[in-house]
C-alpha cells in the first residue's frame, strides 16, 4: 500500500512537471515561498492543558507552481513546508513535500478562489531532538483551499490546509514510564500565505 501511495505521490509530481512545460495562453510556471502558522494534532501520552490543541507556530515553505487556463484554471505546486507545534514545552518539528492539485476560478477583477487536495509526503520529523523514523504513513492527503490575488506577474494567497486522515508518528519518551511509546498526530492544521511570482 505505501508502494502504490508513493507511486501515487510520483505521478502528482511528473503531472506538475508535464503541464508547467506545456503552458498555454494564460498559463504560467514561477517560484513561490510564505509563511505557515500551523499546529498538528494531539500528543495522546501528554496530560498538558494544550496535549489537544498545541500552541501554534511560524513555519515557511518554499516551490514552485504551475497554472494553466485563465478564468478557469488548473494550479499544480510542488513545496518545500516545515512547521513546528509546541506541546507544553516540548517542540513538534515536521519537514514535508507538499503537492497541492488546486482548480480555481476567478470571481471579480484580480481575485480568485480555489480549492483541492494536497498530497503530503513527510521527509522528517523530531519531538524535542529526538528524531521520528517511526510514521505511521509518510505519504497523507489533505485538503487545500482560499483565495488569491492576482497582479500581472505577482501572485499573493490566504488559504487554509487540514489533513484527512489520522497519521501517527510513534517514538519511545523516557520521560514516561522509563521508555513508553509515545504517540502524535502529525496531520497538519494551518494557515498559509504565499507570495508567487511568475516567471
Amino acid at each position: 500500500m505505501k508502494n502504490l501511495k508513493k507511486s501515487a505521490f510520483l505521478v502528482a509530481i511528473l503531472a506538475f512537471i508535464s503541464f508547467s512545460l506545456n503552458a498555454q495562453n494564460g498559463s504560467a510556471f514561477g517560484v513561490k515561498g510564505g509563511l505557515n502558522y500551523s499546529a498538528n494534532g494531539d500528543y495522546f501520552e501528554s496530560i498538558g492543558e494544550n496535549a489537544k490543541n498545541p500552541d501554534r507556530n511560524i513555519g515557511y515553505h518554499v516551490g514552485l507552481f504551475g497554472k494553466i487556463g485563465d478564468k478557469l484554471y488548473f494550479r499544480p505546486e510542488l513545496v518545500y513546508t516545515a512547521t513546528k507545534s509546541d506541546y507544553d514545552s516540548d517542540h513538534f518539528n515536521v519537514k514535508k513535500i507538499d503537492a497541492p492539485l488546486l482548480v480555481g476560478l476567478k470571481v471579480l477583477g484580480p481575485i480568485s478562489v480555489f480549492g483541492g487536495p494536497s498530497l503530503q509526503y513527510i521527509l522528517d520529523t523530531d519531538f524535542e531532538g529526538i528524531d521520528i523514523d517511526n510514521v505511521e504513513d509518510d505519504f497523507s492527503v489533505g485538503l487545500n483551499f482560499g483565495i488569491g490575488l492576482s497582479l500581472d506577474k505577482i501572485g499573493i494567497d490566504l488559504r487554509y490546509e487540514r489533513g484527512f486522515n489520522n497519521n501517527e508518528a510513534r517514538f519511545i519518551d523516557n520521560n514516561i514510564g522509563g521508555g513508553a511509546v509515545s504517540r502524535i498526530d502529525t496531520r497538519p492544521d494551518q494557515l498559509i500565505l504565499s507570495l508567487s511570482i511568475a516567471l
